[in-house]
């Protein structure tokens, strides 16, 4: 059997439209006898092929208990890879470790024509600025979760909170999305012992195709542990709210949401800066009263001294 011709096959049939044997028949140039054969080492392959019978009756791709390899024209690899690169940069709530695990997959098996394609649509386009946090370069993404997967050793270089910038060689554990921001929790083996890496301070990253030494991060839960350092280490602000509106989804996503009555609820949140804090809370366009922390009524009370002045 002709691999080439099963792939043409594959391609054709994961056009969403039924095709008649005949038809395939003649684009493959082969018999209806050989499109037949093809069809069941589809189906032997997890491909769920239905057929129809009668005059008009086909072949159709559709879904199936399991997911096989998709087979991406150029034009589709790129948009998925630009998709999925954009996705990674400003993170959606929860698709963020998906995006990045698909984007490693993806551009570990993307042809070098292909990746050029991809990395100059990427270096000729500018995201609008946004208060998403800081930008990302999804290749390092990508590189690192294949490193993560893989339990393969990484080097690159770090820099500190004080502006310093040190070489860091570090057998990575996991990725964690954390609000605006990604993180790398390894274990660094300078220090022989687990740090957490913000993954916009890392640069020069190096997969060294050292084989890691499995570990399990304290607890035993990486997510729960990034959390706990990261609260402990940042300052983070809890805010008790009153909104003067109904619990809608974005209201939900602040917190801890209690209704009062038809149109107004108090929510208890929390941030790492008094400015996302007040931020969130003027997004939702409607009227609130902040009960606590102090800080947070000073820091609106100077916004709003400002905002007064901008517009004369």
């Amino acid at each position: 059997m002709s691999e080439s011709r099963l792939l043409a096959l594959l391609s054709l049939l994961q056009t969403p439209r039924e095709w008649p044997g005949g038809e395939l028949a003649e684009r493959l140039g082969v018999s209806r006898r050989t499109v037949r054969r093809d069809v069941e080492r589809l189906r032997d392959l997890g491909y769920p092929v239905e057929a129809t019978m009668g005059s008009t009756g086909g072949y159709r791709l559709v879904a199936g208990t399991a997911m096989p390899p998709l087979l991406l024209d150029d034009e589709e690899a790129v948009a998925i890879t630009v998709g999925l690169s954009t996705a990674a940069r400003q993170p959606v709530r929860g698709i963020e470790e998906a995006s990045v695990r698909a984007l490693a997959k993806l551009e570990q098996v993307l042809p070098a024509r292909l990746r050029h394609r991809v990395r100059s649509l990427g270096s000729a386009t500018e995201p609008m600025p946004g208060l998403d946090g800081p930008r990302l370069d999804p290749g390092l993404l990508a590189t690192l979760a294949m490193a993560v997967r893989g339990g393969e050793r990484v080097r690159f270089a770090y820099r500190a909170n004080d502006g310093k910038v040190s070489g860091r060689l570090v057998d990575p554990h996991r990725l964690v999305a954390a609000g605006r921001r990604w993180y790398l929790l390894g274990h660094d083996l300078d220090r022989d012992d687990w740090r957490i890496f913000r993954l916009d301070r890392v640069s020069e990253l190096l997969a060294t195709g050292a084989r890691i030494v499995p570990r399990e991060p304290p607890g035993g839960d990486a997510a729960a542990y990034v959390a706990e350092q990261l609260y402990s280490a940042e300052p983070t602000y809890e805010a008790v709210v009153t909104l003067r509106c109904a619990v809608t989804e974005p209201v939900r996503a602040l917190g801890e949401v209690t209704p009062l009555n038809k149109g107004a609820c108090r929510v208890r949140t929390h941030a790492d800066t008094l400015d996302w804090l007040a931020f969130r809370l003027l997004a939702l366009g409607c009227e609130f009263e902040v009960h606590d922390p102090p800080e947070l009524v000073a820091r609106l009370r100077t916004l709003a001294g400002r905002l007064t002045r901008a517009a004369g």
